[in-house]
């Protein structure tokens, strides 16, 4: 019995190391000293870097095991399981402590992308991909960053990045800058960054960022540009279950149903013109967060504050778990559970 316990304890501590080099099947998976996963175990997501007010909870997943990913701008990467986080920094193999976006691939893998690039964790390591500059395109604005700003997969398995450098397709061995009709809209201008990308039902992806002109969708072939309400730029963020495509920016929300836009905007009940992040939960209830937090049931808006037990009402991450809970980030890094009737904190201080 003693030898059958000591072998599962074994199998679980197995852990990470730092990121170095090229993504490789090569690379050994180190087991980390048990101690160290003990001492890293918190009930709450506990700032440790020392984060200002103006840092947030940025991205959050959950993975097909069931664990919780989320990321941060300053103080690195959470993972829940349950019953305690664990926190990963750069001292841990982190590119970065800013975490842009997180994504699970097919093969269950996480992508962390990065103000400094991109992580990949396999549930061992983690390992560093090293994407490549586009040719003949003018320098980034910040010449020191190497930021990936959302990563996406595809049906047909390649990975789409969108970097301060531009935008890659990822096809497993090498990356490839994604090219067409360099006219348009400045699509590649080198201040007019990709942040967001969405593929839709039919296979056309969804391409928006800050100073683009518009969104643009690619059916494959050719780029369209649209502007939502004139807007100069908006975010691609998701296709409800009845096809729609929403949009988000500081102006509000938009709903394009393949051939107008339909604004969302504080006028008609959100409860704030800011919109960060957009989710469609397992009812088929969206929900809007930015300037505050509303849930939307396709009639009416239901919208809450602080007196209902929200932490912070700058809101940067939603996300629904399997089991029904929506769990928001906010500013101040600060985490709440909805259990549909109360909120609950998850985050504290050292």
């Amino acid at each position: 019995m003693k030898l059958f316990t000591w072998l599962i304890f074994s199998v679980w501590i197995v852990g990470f190391i730092s990121c170095k080099g090229q993504v490789d099947s090569s690379l050994s998976k180190e087991k980390v000293n048990a101690s160290k996963i003990f001492a890293a175990e918190k009930p709450k997501l506990v700032k440790t870097q020392g984060s200002n007010p103006g840092d947030n909870v940025h991205c959050s997943i959950q993975d097909q095991s069931g664990n919780l990913w989320f990321g941060t701008t300053y103080d690195g990467l959470y993972k829940y399981n349950g019953q305690s986080f664990i926190q990963f920094t750069e001292i841990d193999g982190l590119s970065s402590n800013m975490v842009h976006h997180l994504m699970e691939d097919k093969e269950g893998k996480i992508w962390i992308a990065t103000s400094e690039g991109v992580c990949v964790y396999d549930g061992y390591t983690f390992s560093k991909i090293q994407i490549p500059l586009q040719e003949n395109k003018p320098a980034n604005t910040y010449n020191n960053r190497r930021d990936v700003f959302s990563i996406m997969q595809a049906k047909n398995g390649k990975l789409w990045l969108a970097t301060i450098d531009g935008v890659f397709i990822y096809d497993g061995k090498s990356f490839i800058p994604f090219k067409v009709n360099e006219g348009v809209g400045g699509f590649l201008s080198s201040n007019n960054n990709v942040e967001y990308i969405l593929e839709d039902n039919d296979g056309n992806i969804w391409f928006g960022g800050r100073v683009n002109e518009g969104v643009f969708r690619y059916d494959g072939h050719t780029i369209t540009n649209l502007k939502p309400n004139g807007d100069n730029w908006a975010w691609p963020v998701l296709q409800d279950r009845k096809g729609n495509i929403w949009f988000s920016n500081w102006s509000g929300a938009y709903r394009f149903d393949g051939s107008s836009f339909t604004s969302f905007t504080k006028n008609e009940g959100l409860s704030g013109n800011v919109i960060t992040r957009m989710i469609e939960d397992s009812k088929g209830h969206l929900w809007f967060g930015g300037d505050g937090l509303c849930s939307y049931d396709g009639t009416s808006f239901t919208c809450f504050t602080t007196k209902d037990g929200l932490l912070n009402t700058a809101i940067w991450s939603i996300l629904e778990d399997k089991t029904g809970n929506i769990w928001i980030g906010t500013r101040n890094t600060d985490l709440s559970l909805y259990d549909g009737n109360t909120f609950t904190s998850l985050s504290g201080i050292e």
